[in-house]
């Protein structure tokens, strides 16, 4: 995981509608930088739903959300029209920024081991530096929790 006060790596991603989106493109605005394994599965869908469901409070205090995981675009359109999300989903399919932002983990699932996409969650303030970082996050609780640390 990334330190605390470090600047945040910049990065351009394509959204779930193919558009292109740098970090640099939200100076000025608070960001809300998670990280997650896959579309449609459940954690991700509750954590995606909570920070949808929340996105005008982000917004009233300036921040905006930024999902990131190894989907493609394609699923990204569909994860986003299945459950109206208000946000932009970025699709990292070659795990650049993932593996930039140190989310890129052995994980054990089941007794299984394998390398996977840890589950984190950076705030990244008006400049570019992160100012608060978790990983493990609980995904259902991380929308809340994140809106909870904004200033």
């Amino acid at each position: 995981m990334l330190e605390i006060g470090t600047k945040a790596p910049d990065f351009t991603l394509p959204d779930q509608n193919g558009d292109m989106h740098s970090l640099a493109d939200y100076r000025g605005s608070k960001v809300i930088l998670y990280f997650y394994p896959r579309d449609n599965t459940a954690g991700c869908t509750k954590q995606a739903c909570g920070f949808g469901d929340l996105y005008p409070q982000f917004r009233e205090k300036g921040a905006v959300v930024l999902g990131v995981s190894k989907d493609s675009v394609q699923s990204h359109k569909k994860f986003e029209e299945k459950y109206g999300l208000p946000f932009t989903l970025l699709s990292d399919t070659e795990r650049t920024v993932i593996e930039a932002y140190d989310v890129w983990k052995e994980k054990k699932n089941y007794g299984k081991v394998s390398m996977g996409v840890v589950r984190t969650t950076y705030l990244i303030d008006e400049e570019g530096t992160i100012v608060k970082a978790f990983d493990k996050v609980k995904a259902a609780d991380n929308p809340a929790q994140m809106l909870g640390e904004l200033q």
